[in-house]
């Protein structure tokens, strides 16, 4: 989140020249604060707010409503963060040389506005199918991240340019309320957005139409505000892009340099000198001090491939795991807003104690040190992912490879059954009546299916049954007796987790007569008689003991209990007895086991990271820039977000592997990154972008002067 608080810190230098002649902007509260920045920081606030809260449920709202698998999912979700960083550049460029900040920040709201609208109606589920829901979804995204990288640029810097220029310590101070209400917006935002989407249900589903409204209406109340305040502005005019003259002179002197590769033309100091017959040596000096911090900025996206991550993939773990609390069931996005508050929690605690600390300790905590530290901690963030991981994949259901099946047996019989496959040596021990069954056994097939044989040794007797069995397909074989013999059926399991947390539950009748079923009031399910089964049904993780069970003999109660976050069960149905239903549960699949709470480490130290990278990046980088530059860098600094996300949609796409894996990969590939950086951090020579002005002027003063000495003497000769 943080870099969102500090995406526009060239405001602190409020464009240069004459602003226009208008009244003053009247007080807060006898202040040398204007009014005007009330309403910038409360429009910052609901866009804060509408931007976070949109994108904490993106990833699901992809996995769960568009079915897509979780590469896709996270690739369209990096596609889309990245797409929000690479636009400032557009919005830059429209308020320096054409509109202004002020009909910048207005006309790209309302195509704000309105990707905000496509996207809440692309949510709704009886509008038209999957394919209209995607159209409509991409459209908002895209208009979603036109709006919103288009105005970052703008609108902290149109905040600076509220105050005179003699009430610099007010404009400081502005910057910091503009950073709480960013900081105070996502947290809760990312709190409350996955709160309308699980917990209130609309359409007989979770409702993303009204956790993507809620952001769109934030959004609508963020330009209104905006506009409200629009007689209090000051509205400085395009003052001409700064980034668009230094790609012109880059781009000029790597021409010039290719167009004069002759040996006999002599060589410069420096590449950018090539340029000097077309622009000043100020500028050319300015880009060069530009250059050399977007040098150090190379390696830097691969921290935010990490960072980004939280939306996404780590998003995607929260829904593997426990999220009981106790006191409160978290969403799995709503871990999100846990950077966020940490930040807030952070920012105190580090510029107050963790670095006077380390200055007492005389230790030169560099802000390259600083930034590579924070590389560190992310990293280490991804490698306690990575375990947490491993700890999960550990109540998955085996993954299958061809020829290959899964099988189990569910003895629902009064007696022990032995049961044997054809040419198969897998269940040695006979099944005890309604033993909770063990793990799934393995089932080696010669092709892609295969007929065999089943043998069912029961008090004597002996019975058999042939079924087709197919590869990658898990199945329980149900044992039952029917009409005074021993009977069997053999009925497909789930092959995974059910996604999202959400428990899966069916149902076996072991009564004469059909049943009907009522779990929540809403789901109704009919199973027929003698030991049918029904489909699975996805459920909210919850106890469900006020169910009814309708049957010829009457209605009667259904309890259920609990059923657990990603389990599976098998409910069978016994007998019916004074006014309740008997029942016997089958834990088919394992509910998740690790704990939500298990994420906090990497939240800590993903978060401490940020801090140290992202807050010391920022100032490093603003300090060792002239003040006509800082725009420049602050563009390139928004690229290395672009950049990272970009990354993670490559590797999510081009590379995939298991989700462990994955994580170390990026752990490993950091780590790497943070060597390379330190070592150009090495070499880099700090500066002060006024000295080297003041050299440069000197230099330029006693090269007039030599070329002055040099006239003259030719003039005597």
């Amino acid at each position: 989140m943080l870099q969102a608080a500090k995406e526009a810190q060239d405001g602190d230098d409020p464009p240069k020249g004459d602003f226009p002649v208008q009244k003053k902007s009247p007080k807060l509260c006898g202040s040398n604060y204007p009014l005007s920045i009330a309403f910038i920081v409360v429009n910052e606030f609901c866009e804060r707010f509408s931007y976070y809260g949109m994108r904490a449920v993106l990833t699901l709202y992809f996995l769960s409503f568009f079915h897509w698998d979780e590469n896709l999912s996270t690739a369209v979700y990096h596609a889309f963060s990245a797409l929000c960083y690479f636009t400032p550049v557009i919005g830059a460029i429209m308020a320096d040389s054409w509109l202004g900040k002020y009909k910048t920040i207005i006309y790209l709201s309302i195509v704000y506005v309105v990707g905000h609208l496509i996207k809440s109606v692309g949510a709704i589920p009886s509008l038209g199918n999957q394919v209209v829901h995607v159209i409509l979804s991409m459209v908002g995204l895209f208009l979603i991240a036109l709006g919103t990288g288009g105005i970052k640029p703008c609108v902290s810097a149109f905040g600076g340019d509220q105050f005179e220029e003699e009430h610099t310590s007010e404009r400081s101070k502005f910057f910091s309320i503009f950073y709480l209400s960013i900081n105070a917006g996502s947290l809760i935002s990312t709190f409350v957005t996955p709160v309308l989407r699980g917990d209130v249900k609309c359409f007989g589903e979770d409702c993303y139409a009204l956790a993507f409204g809620v952001p769109a209406a934030l959004m609508v109340l963020a330009l209104v505000v905006f506009i409200a305040g629009s007689g209090l502005y000051r509205k400085t005019p395009p003052q001409g892009n700064v980034l668009l003259e230094v790609c012109k002179c880059i781009g000029f002197a790597i021409k010039n340099r290719l167009k004069n590769r002759s040996r006999q033309i002599p060589k410069r100091d420096h590449w950018l000198d090539w340029a000097s017959e077309k622009y000043s040596k100020q500028l050319i000096g300015e880009v060069k001090m530009v250059t050399r911090v977007l040098f150090l900025f190379i390696p830097l996206p691969m921290f935010w491939a990490l960072f980004d991550q939280q939306g996404s993939r780590w998003t995607l773990q929260a829904t593997k795991m426990n999220a009981d609390f106790g006191i409160y069931v978290l969403q799995p996005d709503q871990m999100q807003f846990l950077n966020p508050l940490l930040i807030l929690v952070f920012i105190p605690i580090f510029d107050l104690g963790l670095y006077p600390l380390i200055n007492m300790c005389k230790f030169n905590f560099t802000p390259i040190r600083k930034m590579a530290t924070g590389m560190i901690l992310a990293g280490m963030a991804f490698g306690l992912a990575a375990v947490v991981e491993l700890k999960i994949n550990e109540t998955d259901m085996p993954q299958l490879v061809p020829e290959e099946s899964l099988i189990r047996v569910l003895n629902l019989a009064k007696n022990p059954v032995q049961v044997t496959i054809q040419d198969r040596d897998l269940f040695q021990q006979p099944v005890e009546a309604f033993q909770n069954p063990a793990e799934y056994s393995k089932l080696i097939l010669n092709g892609e299916q295969q007929s065999l044989r089943f043998t069912l040794q029961h008090q004597g007797l002996s019975l058999a049954f042939n079924y087709t069995v197919k590869e990658k397909s898990v199945y329980s074989l149900i044992v039952f007796e029917a009409e005074g013999s021993l009977s069997s059926r053999l009925i497909t399991d789930l092959e995974a987790k059910p996604e999202n947390g959400l428990a899966a539950v069916r149902f076996i009748n072991g009564l004469s007569q059909d049943v009907n079923l009522s779990i929540d009031s809403k789901r109704f399910i009919a199973v027929q008689k003698n030991y049918s089964a029904s489909e699975y049904s996805l459920l909210e993780r919850d106890k469900y003991n006020n169910g009814k069970c309708i049957t010829e003999m009457g209605e009667f109660t259904l309890e259920l209990g609990l059923l657990d976050f990603g389990a599976s069960y098998t409910i069978v149905i016994t007998n019916v007895s004074g006014g309740d239903v008997k029942t016997w549960k089958s834990e088919d699949i394992k509910a998740n086991n690790v704990h939500m709470a298990w994420q906090l480490p990497q939240y800590l130290l993903i978060s401490a990271g940020e801090v140290m990278f992202s807050i010391t990046g920022l100032a490093f980088s603003y300090s060792q820039s002239p003040a006509s530059m800082k725009s420049v860098l602050q563009a390139g600094w928004l690229l290395t977000v672009a950049v990272g996300n970009t990354l993670v949609l490559v590797v999510a796409q081009a590379a995939p592997m298991a989700q462990w894996a994955e994580f170390v990969l990026f752990t490993v590939l950091l780590f790497a990154v943070c060597v390379i950086f330190s070592i150009m951090g090495y070499f880099y020579v700090s500066v002060d972008p006024e000295d080297l002005e003041e050299k440069e002027e000197k230099r330029e003063t006693s090269s007039r002067g030599n070329m002055i000495s040099l006239v003259t003497q030719k003039t005597k000769l």
